[in-house]
């Protein structure tokens, strides 16, 4: 089998609809991915099965209580170089340098988190990785846990179809970490807009020259900070 991803999450068939669509269904199907989820539910001792309680001190909202978690993580079966990501705000910010990582793994197990957040026994008695998608707050971990499921899989030999197709995304190693260029396909006018000449005349050196420079141009203009930290690496042409 692929790379195993394992998904601990209260809405299985969020990350199961998700995943069973498009490029990640045809790498499920082809064995380049293999996809399981676990619901903390399952391991509830009540016969509410609540799997959230309110915060001793007080304070608004509801808290993820940890024994459903542990048992939830404890169920699943470890593979030989598994990393466990909690999905919370609180993280290290994800980067294409990371997906990168992970997808040398055998594993990656995703806690996606509800509520108010988690039982800090949680983080202290399990050890996870902590990640966040951006500074900003979700209603829940599952939409992170499919940007990682996503973004890693692309790496992934085969699961492309031709493994050039992720050099040139943005923030590859493959544009030097720079934005991707403009992209164009047919027809070569629309509405007054034109493909640029330097595409259609065949001369690979002089396209790869101006994509290049549209690289740089559109890394400047959008994502200053993103050029500060590659600008030395590179000399315009």
């Amino acid at each position: 089998m692929g790379l195993r991803f394992d998904v601990i999450t209260l809405f299985p068939e969020i990350i199961e609809g998700y995943c069973s669509c498009a490029l990640l269904g045809r790498g499920i199907k082809n064995n380049i991915i293999e996809l399981k989820t676990t619901n903390p539910r399952d391991f509830t001792h009540d016969k509410h099965r609540r799997v959230d309680d309110t915060p001793y001190g007080g304070s608004a909202g509801m808290v993820m209580m940890a024994p459903p978690v542990f048992e939830a993580y404890e169920s699943i079966e470890k593979l030989p170089d598994s990393e466990f990501i909690m999905l919370t705000p609180q993280g290290e910010p994800y980067n294409q340098k990371i997906s990168k990582e992970l997808a040398q793994k055998n594993q990656i197990i995703l806690l996606c988190g509800r509520y108010e957040g988690f039982d800090e026994r949680i983080r202290t008695g399990l050890k996870p990785r902590e990640i966040s998608l951006g500074d900003y707050v979700l209603t829940g971990g599952e939409l992170g846990a499919l940007c990682i499921i996503d973004s890693v899989s692309r790496h992934l030999h085969g699961f492309l179809g031709k493994d050039e197709s992720a050099v040139d995304d943005s923030f590859s190693e493959g544009l030097k970490g720079l934005l991707e260029h403009p992209q164009y396909t047919k027809p070569r006018e629309y509405r007054g807009m034109r493909v640029p000449d330097v595409l259609l005349n065949g001369n690979h050196q002089e396209i790869e020259k101006y994509r290049l420079n549209e690289r740089i141009k559109r890394t400047k203009e959008r994502r200053a900070d993103l050029w500060e930290k590659v600008k030395d690496n590179l000399k315009e042409t």
